[in-house]
C-alpha cells in the first residue's frame, strides 16, 4: 500500500495547480498525484491556439511542484471516504489523509457515431495536426468554444473545413444575435463552409449525414460539443453531485475538512453573483487548483475569483468574465461595430453579470470590479 498525506486524483492544470498550493503552505507534506494519460501535467489552451500557430510543443509542459509523487497512466477507480483509502485500475493502494477530486471532464460525445475525434488531449492534438495536410478534409461537428478554435486552426494549416451545428450561428450561446452573425460571416470570407440549422444524424465511414439530409465527406470528423463532469467516482461514494461536485467557498466537500473538489469538475459559489457556477477553463483550474490545494493544508482561503476565459477566432479574440450568456440582456459599446468593443451581459436592473471584451484587453480587472459593484451600466460607463 502507498501512503501519502495528499492524494490528488486527476494530473491535469487543477491537479498540478493543487499541488503548488499545498506547497505554499507545507512544504515537506507528502503529495501523490495521480493521472489518467501517460503524460506529465500540461497545459491545455495551446493545443486548439498556439500549437497550431508553430509554438514548440515542449511549451505545453508545466513546471511541477517539489517532491510531488506523480503517477501517470493510472485511473483512481474506487474510493472508500471512510477508511481513507483508494484503489488505481493497476490494483494499488492508496491510504491517504486529505483527497482532491480533480478529475476534470470528458468531451460528450455522439450516440452511435464512428471514427470521431472528441477533441480534447494533448493526444488528439497530435493525432489531428498529423493529418491536417493542406488540401485534407475535415468536418467539424460544433460552433462553440472548441469548434470554432479548431475549425480555424485548421484552415490555417491550409485544410478544408465545414462546420455544422443546430444553432444559428458561431457562438450563438455566448454573443449577442449580431455579433454571432458576424463571427459566422467571417468563418465563412476565410474560406470555411458554414451548415447552421443542421443537427446530426450519423457519422460513419468518414461521412456525416446531416438531418436535412446532406452527406459532408471528410478524411477526419472532429466534435467540440462540450464536455461533462467526470463525478463517478464522486457519485459512487455519496457525496453531493449536481452539474459537478458540490464544493464550498474552500473547495469542500459535504463540508468535510478532508475531501476536497476543485477545477472543471467542482460546483463553487460566486458570491458576486450570488449563484454557484461551474467553469471548465484555464483561468478557473489555475486559481482554484491554487486555492483549494492550499485550503487542503489548511490555510482557510475563501475562493472569491471571477474566472475569465480567452479566444481567438482568426483575426478576431476576447476576454471574458462572469456570466456570459446569449440569453441575457446586453448592454454594448463599439469602438468599431462588431471589430472592437464592450458588451455587458445585465440583469432586469441593468446590473452587470458578465463582459464580454472584444478585441479589447487588459480590462478584465476593470469588469470584474463592476461585477462585484452591482451597480446599473449603461453604454458611457463602459467607454
Amino acid at each position: 500500500m502507498h501512503s501519502t498525506r495528499y492524494l490528488i486524483v486527476g494530473a491535469g492544470m487543477t491537479g498540478d495547480a493543487a499541488a503548488k498550493g499545498i506547497r505554499g503552505v507545507d512544504p515537506d507534506g507528502p503529495i501523490t498525484l495521480v493521472g489518467a494519460e501517460p503524460h506529465p501535467p500540461y497545459k491545455r489552451p495551446p493545443l486548439s491556439k498556439g500549437l497550431w500557430q508553430g509554438a514548440p510543443e515542449e511549451k505545453v509542459w508545466r513546471e511541477s511542484a517539489e517532491g510531488v509523487d506523480l503517477r501517470t497512466g493510472r485511473r483512481i477507480v474506487s474510493v472508500d471516504l471512510d477508511a481513507r483509502r483508494a484503489l488505481d485500475d493497476a490494483g494499488e493502494e492508496y491510504a491517504w489523509e486529505k483527497l482532491l477530486l480533480a478529475t476534470g471532464a470528458r468531451p460528450r460525445e455522439l450516440a452511435g457515431a464512428a471514427g470521431v475525434v472528441y477533441f480534447r488531449t494533448l493526444d488528439d492534438f497530435r493525432s489531428l495536426h498529423a493529418r491536417a495536410t493542406p488540401g485534407a478534409r475535415f468536418v467539424v461537428i460544433g460552433g462553440g468554444f472548441i469548434g470554432s478554435e479548431i475549425a480555424a486552426a485548421l484552415v490555417g494549416a491550409g485544410s478544408q473545413v465545414t462546420m455544422t451545428f443546430p444553432e444559428d450561428g458561431i457562438g450563438a450561446r455566448l454573443f449577442p444575435a449580431e455579433l454571432s452573425a458576424f463571427v459566422t460571416d467571417t468563418y465563412r470570407e476565410q474560406g470555411v463552409e458554414v451548415l447552421t440549422g443542421e443537427t446530426v444524424a450519423s457519422v460513419a465511414d468518414g461521412v456525416v449525414r446531416t438531418g436535412s439530409g446532406r452527406e459532408l465527406a471528410a478524411d477526419a470528423v472532429v466534435a467540440g460539443l462540450g464536455v461533462v463532469p467526470r463525478t463517478e467516482l464522486a457519485e459512487a461514494t455519496g457525496l453531493t453531485v449536481s452539474n459537478g461536485i458540490v464544493v464550498d467557498e474552500y473547495g469542500r466537500a459535504d463540508g468535510r475538512d478532508d475531501i476536497f473538489a476543485a477545477g472543471d469538475v467542482a460546483n463553487f459559489p460566486v458570491p458576486a453573483l450570488g449563484v454557484t457556477m461551474r467553469v471548465e477553463h484555464e483561468d478557473h483550474a489555475n486559481t482554484h487548483g491554487k486555492v483549494v490545494g492550499a485550503n487542503m493544508a489548511g490555510a482557510e482561503q475563501r475562493y472569491e475569483h471571477l474566472p475569465l476565459f480567452y479566444s481567438d477566432l482568426f483575426d478576431l479574440g476576447y476576454e471574458a468574465v462572469g456570466e456570459v450568456d446569449s440569453r441575457l440582456e446586453t448592454v454594448e459599446r463599439w469602438d468599431e461595430p462588431n471589430r472592437k468593443g464592450v458588451v455587458a451581459y445585465v440583469d432586469g436592473a441593468r446590473r452587470p453579470r458578465g463582459f464580454l471584451l472584444w478585441n479589447v484587453w487588459d480590462k478584465v480587472d476593470a469588469a470584474r470590479e463592476l461585477i462585484r459593484a452591482g451597480e446599473p451600466v449603461g453604454a458611457a460607463l463602459l467607454a
